[in-house]
Parts: structure tokens; C-alpha cells; sequence
């Protein structure tokens, strides 16, 4: 006999009435048939449920175990519904989202996420940071909802990248560098230095809009190392690798083996922000969280 709801809720009412004449009155039923759904309950389960007294019934060691787990799965099963309209306004659920090692330095990544915990503190969130292939090949293959990303992710039509904010490029030397004391460089000033440059696979926007925009200026830059993360790219500048370029906001690790420089004459070289979900994903959570990011400050409006 399978354990319904209808058998679990008569368990409880006889043994909170502790009499099945008036636990048949609250269930607005006959005592006869309850009697016999509960002997037909305990013969299934091979336990007796209730001690038959004199003038009622008292819950036996199983039928006190059996009526505790009985009122949690009947409480949860009446707020199922509620459970299942808040998913479907997005207030609930889990949402995997993902980071470039670029975009998790920037404060509007952690500011917008943030944000969202406190809008919807019913939805779970799980980080992973990763490079922008991986990203985009988790976000297809579903392990991941949202990314954020510094160039289109692919560039294929099953993602929707929506674009949040643009940032400027700065030049990274190593202190004692003939430039480390600039506050404004030019790119063409770069034509005969050494780069260290985040490694094209994992970072193939940045890696493409550097060596386009050096070309622009009339070189194409000698490459000594390649990074595999972004941060590691200070890191070997810092240790006088070769000189850099990187997105405004890496200036918020404050390494002090290098010094920065803003650029002039790199036409077109920024940092874009964006945002990557699959096209067409109906989950109300994600939806939820792409207009949190829209409305995230810092956020471009145009």
C-alpha cells in the first residue's frame, strides 16, 4: 500500500485525536473505513501504530516515529505550491555563475552579485572563475547559467552576450622601467618592448584587441611570456619579464613591483565587460539575474 497523503494525514489525526471515532469526525469520514485504512497500514508495514486502549488509542515507538516524519512531509508537501510559484518569478532556485580571472577584479562583478544575494535571497549562488573558453563551453553544456566575460564567448549564435560596461586599458611597467614614472604613455612608445601578455586561449578578446591596436600603431609587439591567468601577468611584469597591458581595474591589486601609466594613441583598445547566457534559456532566476546586472551601477544604460 503506497504512503499517500491521504494515509498520512489520517495517521496524524488519530493519533492527535487519540480516539478514531473523533479523528473520523475531523476527517469527515465514517469510523469504520479509517479503522480499517490504519489495520491495512500497519498489516503493510508490519508494525502496529497505535496501543488500543479501553477509551482510544495511544501512538506506539513506531507510530510516534511514523507520525513525526508524517507532519514534515505533509507540511512540505502544502507549501509545494508556494514553492513552485516562487521559482517561477525566479525568487528561488540555484544559479552556477562564472568569471574570468580579468572580470572577477572588477568591482562592479562583485558589487552586481552582491546585489542580487540581497533582491533575491532565495536563489543559491555558486562561482566559478575559469577562462573565457571554458566559460563558454560550460555555459553551453549547462553546468554554468551566466558568465561574465571579456569578449563574446564564441561569438556563436546559442549565446546571447549582452554588454555592461567598458573600461579603459592601462600600461603596466616594472618599477625602474625608463616609463614606470609616466602617467600618460603612448602606444607607439611600446614599439621596441618585450610583452608579457595573458595567454590568447584563455583570454582570446584581450589577447586580439592588444595586438590589433599595436598594430594600429605601427608595430606588432615581440611576446616573451604568455600568462595563464591575468594576475600572473603582474606578476612576471613585476619580475622584469617585459611590460603589459591590462584592464583599468587590475590597478586594485596594488602590486608594488610594477607601476601603471594610462594610454594615449591606442585607438579602439578597451576592456568591455560583458554578460553571456544561453540564448533562449527560460529559467526565470537567470532572467531575474540579467536585468539585476542592467540595473547594477556602473552599468552602461545606452
Amino acid at each position: 500500500m503506497p504512503l499517500d497523503l491521504r494515509l498520512l494525514r489520517y495517521v496524524i489525526a488519530v493519533a492527535d485525536a487519540k480516539n478514531i471515532s473523533r479523528a473520523a469526525e475531523r476527517l469527515h469520514i465514517q469510523q469504520p473505513p479509517l479503522t480499517q485504512q490504519i489495520r491495512a497500514l500497519e498489516a503493510e508495514l508490519g508494525v502496529s501504530l497505535f496501543h488500543r486502549l479501553p477509551r482510544g488509542v495511544e501512538p506506539t515507538e513506531a507510530g510516534r516515529a511514523l507520525v513525526e516524519e508524517a507532519r514534515a512531509i505533509v507540511a512540505r508537501a502544502a507549501n509545494l505550491p508556494a514553492v513552485a510559484q516562487r521559482a517561477a518569478r525566479g525568487e528561488e532556485g540555484r544559479l552556477a555563475i562564472g568569471f574570468t580571472s580579468s572580470a572577477a577584479f572588477h568591482p562592479f562583478v562583485t558589487r552586481a552579485i552582491r546585489g542580487f544575494r540581497q533582491a533575491w535571497p532565495g536563489v543559491a549562488l555558486a562561482l566559478e572563475e575559469d577562462s573565457t573558453g571554458d566559460l563558454a563551453r560550460a555555459l553551453r553544456e549547462e553546468r554554468l547559467d551566466a558568465v561574465f566575460v571579456r569578449s563574446s564567448a564564441g561569438g556563436t549564435p546559442d549565446l546571447l552576450v549582452e554588454p555592461l560596461l567598458t573600461e579603459e586599458m592601462l600600461a603596466v611597467f616594472p618599477r625602474g622601467h625608463r616609463l614606470a614614472r609616466a602617467k600618460t604613455v603612448t602606444l607607439a612608445a611600446l614599439a621596441h618592448e618585450t610583452f608579457v601578455l595573458y595567454r590568447r586561449p584563455s583570454g582570446p578578446g584581450l589577447y586580439d584587441a592588444i595586438i590589433a591596436a599595436c598594430r594600429a600603431a605601427g608595430f606588432s609587439p615581440t611576446i616573451g611570456q604568455e600568462a595563464p591567468r591575468l594576475p600572473s601577468t603582474l606578476s612576471l611584469v613585476g619580475a622584469g619579464l617585459g611590460v603589459s597591458l591590462v584592464p583599468a581595474s587590475m590597478r586594485r591589486l596594488n602590486t608594488e613591483a610594477v607601476a601603471y601609466a594610462r594610454l594615449t594613441g591606442a585607438k579602439g583598445l578597451t576592456a568591455p565587460l560583458l554578460l553571456a547566457t544561453r540564448r533562449g534559456d527560460r529559467s526565470a532566476a537567470v532572467r531575474q539575474f540579467r536585468e539585476q546586472m542592467k540595473k547594477t551601477p556602473g552599468a552602461d544604460r545606452s
